[in-house]
């Protein structure tokens, strides 16, 4: 897919922002990059991007990218449904029939006519994300995707992230949370003063959570990430995978459901 061998960056006669940055993005894989502010992330994210070129090393493959940065420009007069069908005759790869429905995804807060700069942070994230899936990328780049998003949002972007990879694409996504990342990600990497390490517990020892539902209603074991559903008389207990278990927990809130129990599944 994509590989970085040995990538340094500086700006003018400034301080190395990357140093020496090797990583190796194969098909079909999530790559999250913990890290502070000021640690070289999202430099190293325009880089996968194409947006920026490296001072050092070298950067092998151009797949096609869907970009979302860490604060989306939305000071914009026009619509998010206008800004997007702007975008995808840009891009040529995006079926416009696909916008409105991604929008009511991701809940927009006033709907697909809300204009840009009417938009909170959060709202304006959800914009940005949209641009960044609907052509169906190659390679998903995510600079602090969850900053800002409501919980409904949380789940979406979980469940937007396994379906890319599903696809056969790869997503390489950054977060300051440990837990986030490690959630989500099968290759965990932490960036520090622009040198990028391969964070060994990357294996995730929690491979799927119990969650024990009471209620009535829907076919549980056809949900996505739900492994197993098995009624207990007034109650349902699944066996979700990891990545999975906020995007269960919210639909079945919605649906009436209450939680009485979630746990990490037994060995």
């Amino acid at each position: 897919m994509i590989r970085l061998e040995g990538v340094g960056k500086r700006y003018g006669r400034g301080g190395p922002v990357l140093t020496g940055v090797d990583l190796d993005v194969p098909a079909g894989r999530v790559v999250g990059i913990l890290g502070s502010n000021g640690s070289g992330k999202s430099t190293l994210l325009r880089i996968l991007a194409a947006l920026s070129r490296e001072t050092s090393g070298s950067v092998v493959g151009s797949p096609r990218v869907g970009y979302l940065p860490d604060r989306f420009p939305a000071g914009q007069r026009m619509s998010a449904r206008a800004y997007l069908r702007h975008m995808a005759r840009i891009d040529g790869f995006v079926a416009l029939s696909a916008i409105d429905p991604l929008l009511d995804r991701l809940a927009l807060v006033g709907g697909p006519d809300a204009p840009l700069r009417t938009l909170s942070k959060g709202n304006a994230q959800k914009v940005g994300l949209a641009q960044a899936v609907l052509a169906e990328p190659e390679l998903l780049i995510l600079d602090e995707p969850w900053s800002g998003l409501d919980v409904e949002a949380h789940a979406v972007l979980g469940e937007v992230v396994a379906e890319t990879k599903e696809r056969g694409a790869s997503v390489v996504f950054t977060d300051h949370r440990a837990a986030v990342v490690h959630a989500h990600a099968d290759d965990v990497y932490r960036m520090d003063a622009g040198r990028l390490t391969r964070v060994e517990s990357a294996v995730k020892t929690e491979t799927a959570t119990r969650v024990v539902l009471r209620g009535s209603g829907g076919d549980w074991s056809s949900e996505p990430g739900v492994r197993q559903a098995v009624a207990e008389g007034d109650q349902v207990v699944l066996t979700v995978e990891a990545g999975h278990t906020d995007a269960v927990l919210l639909r079945a809130l919605n649906r009436g459901f209450s939680v009485r129990e979630v746990a990490p599944c037994s060995p």
